[in-house]
């Protein structure tokens, strides 16, 4: 520790990604990435984008990106925001909307970049428990609170609430913001965005890192009312004006035009999820209903620990998280074919042996 560091930083205690390590021929789930890329047409855009112009600054308001999904969502351009990835502009929601006198509710089990937003922004919050199969329970919510945030699909579970439950949940607490978080839901899921007519406390929050193959892009977005669009823009023309550049709009753009592709690529995923559910089932584990890109197993002997390293070793990577509720239980990425096929071959050997 630097005896230069603020006091707030001697605090803080970094969300830690999931490890991205240079192996030859490595399975990698365990980070949610899209096993088949971007649009075609996304990378062209890019491409385009490598020319003089690049001496100049984008377009701070990236506003042909914002009309495109205002488009796509039957929503106007000023309910629309973007910026580097759903993790940044999650940060500027907890600046801008969440910080109240009463504290921000939280699922004790979900993304846990949440927690640490608290601790950079000093936003006082309380857990909520998920019942006892890992579920989001809204009735439990119905307590006193300054806003809700909630992953929907959850993560690292990978359940879904219905778009009718969201819908409770806002009606019981609209007085507060409350903040979808979708950065699953072309998985299966069923998108908030429709509520936000009838409830201008509700902000969706969604990305192109998962279900576009854009993650090495960094482009995310929330979709609300204008006075929350508008917000986050104070709080961003605040810390960084220029969000996103010149490749990254052009490139985001091209998948939102790039429908098929989009539809595709969802599809597969699905369709592999379900494949490798019933492989895992098969060896003996217990898989929670995804809604996801990936599924959330347990076996009911072998430690998740364990199974982890043992797959490592195999040169095959999945999530554990060290949380007590969960210590068990493994986040595994639904990969292409070939990948899957592979982690499915190594829990055979390992748990043959178990």
């Amino acid at each position: 520790m630097s005896r230069y560091w603020s006091d707030l930083t001697h605090t803080l205690q970094p969300y830690v990604p999931g490890e991205q390590p240079r192996v030859p021929e490595l399975v990698k789930l365990n980070t949610n990435e899209s096993p088949y890329g971007p649009s075609p047409q996304a990378l062209e855009a890019i491409r385009a984008e490598a020319t003089d112009s690049l001496r100049l600054y984008p377009d701070p308001q990236a506003t042909a990106l914002r009309e495109a999904l205002a488009r796509r969502h039957d929503l106007s351009a000023d309910q629309v925001f973007v910026g580097n990835g759903s993790d940044e502009v999650l940060g500027h929601a907890f600046a801008a909307l969440l910080k109240r006198d009463r504290p921000l509710l939280i699922a004790d089990v979900t993304y846990s970049f949440y927690s640490v937003w608290c601790g950079l922004y000093g936003v006082e919050h309380e857990t909520v428990p998920l019942d006892v199969d890992l579920r989001v329970r809204v009735a439990d919510y119905r307590r006193p609170a300054g806003a809700i945030i909630v992953a929907n699909p959850n993560a690292p579970t990978g359940i879904a609430l219905p778009r009718a439950e969201i819908a409770a949940l806002l009606a019981e607490h609209a007085d507060i913001p409350v903040v979808v978080d979708e950065a699953y839901v072309d998985f299966g899921g069923e998108s908030a965005v429709s509520l936000i007519g009838e409830h201008p406390n509700l902000l969706v929050v969604q990305t192109m890192s998962k279900s576009r193959g854009l993650a090495g892009l960094r482009v995310g977005y929330a979709m609300g009312d204008a006075a929350l669009i508008d917000g986050l823009t104070r709080v961003k023309d605040s810390f960084n004006s220029y969000p996103l550049g010149r490749p990254a709009q052009a490139g985001a753009l091209a998948s939102v035009e790039d429908e098929a592709y989009f539809r595709e690529t969802c599809a597969a995923v699905v369709a592999e999820r379900e494949r490798l559910t019933v492989g895992l089932e098969r060896l003996g584990l217990a898989v929670l209903p995804s809604s996801a890109n990936f599924v959330f197993a347990a076996h009911p002997v072998v430690p998740g620990a364990a199974i982890a390293a043992e797959l490592r070793g195999r040169a095959v990577l999945v999530r554990r998280f060290d949380a007590p509720r969960i210590a068990n239980h493994l986040r595994i990425t639904v990969g292409a074919p070939a990948q899957n096929d592979r982690l499915l071959a190594a829990l055979q050997d390992i748990l043959a042996t178990a």
